[in-house]
């Protein structure tokens, strides 16, 4: 099983699990690791470790709970698994810049509002997708789809980013949530883009994409994750491409795609430098080049 597969189980397991006591041994042992060797693995991979991907996944559902619920702070605290209180508003303030208190006075009013209000279908959607800053939409049928931030749906913080069908379309028709930028501080470094992905009634695909493109705008490197498609209905988990940036890179290219209806969440992306050592994701296909040519009368 391939280190990215390792921890889509274990994080599938968290979430199962979230409003549970898990230990570090635990979610090793589902993994079938020993808790040292799957600690380092698991900081290598998402970036940070467990106990603080716990501590972020148990706040952000405090912060839904405190915005949509009318739960006492004690209560939140304490089932989110917090000793008490005060370590609770602690942890609170340090990752949403205030304490749960304030933070519900001044937020659940509009989280109320954004969701029972109704209004022009058009006009919401543009403010929406202006709001998403350095992201665009583009694919086949961007028409049919829409892009935003989510204050319900989120994985760590307090927003996320969507992309989801919003008419019929034809078989294939896909769309982008994507951004473009400058190859040159990459060049000759193998880069991962990871992230966090939620998906409900996916009948197609949709998959991370990553691209790298020459400046004869040839694709020097690809990955769409083809090869592993996110389809249905799935929880939050974690997905990666690696490719490398070589010499003549001029662009790359990120997003999530979605191909068909359904919807898609994205959270918490990260675009770092990985080692030699892991694996790229690259699904360019080399073939071999013929001596001369064959086939030429099409009979055999």
């Amino acid at each position: 099983m391939s280190t990215q597969l390792i921890i889509q189980k274990s994080i599938a397991y968290m979430e199962q699990h979230l409003e549970e006591q898990l230990t570090l041994a635990d979610i090793a042992s589902h993994a079938g690791f020993s808790p040292y060797h799957f600690h380092r693995l698991f900081r290598k991979e998402v970036g940070m470790n467990i106990a603080d991907y716990l501590r972020k996944r148990r706040l952000c559902y405090a912060a839904q709970l405190l915005l949509y619920s009318e739960a006492a702070i004690i209560d939140i605290s304490f089932h989110c698994h917090f000793e008490s209180q005060e370590s609770f508003t602690r942890a609170f303030k340090k990752l949403y810049g205030m304490p749960p208190g304030r933070y519900r006075k001044i937020f659940a009013a509009h989280a109320h509002h954004s969701i029972f209000e109704q209004g022009d279908d058009s006009m919401q959607q543009q403010q929406s997708q202006s709001a998403l800053k350095g992201w665009f939409l583009s694919g086949s049928h961007p028409q049919d789809y829409e892009i935003g931030i989510d204050r319900t749906t989120v994985h760590q913080g307090s927003t996320s980013g969507y992309l989801k069908a919003v008419t019929p379309m034809d078989m294939g028709a896909f769309a982008t949530m994507m951004q473009q930028f400058k190859a040159g501080k990459f060049v000759g470094k193998r880069m991962r883009f990871s992230g966090f992905v939620k998906t409900e009634n996916v009948k197609e695909y949709c998959g991370l994409w990553m691209r790298v493109d020459s400046h004869s705008e040839d694709v020097l490197q690809f990955d769409n994750m083809n090869d592993r498609r996110i389809v249905g209905s799935t929880n939050w988990n974690h997905y990666a491409i690696v490719l490398d940036v070589p010499e003549d890179s001029a662009t790359i290219s990120i997003g999530v795609l979605l191909m068909g209806a359904g919807q898609v969440w994205v959270d918490s992306f990260r675009f770092e430098e990985v080692d030699r050592s892991v694996p790229t994701t690259n699904l360019e296909v080399q073939y071999e080049m013929l001596e001369e040519p064959a086939n030429l009368s099409f009979e055999e």
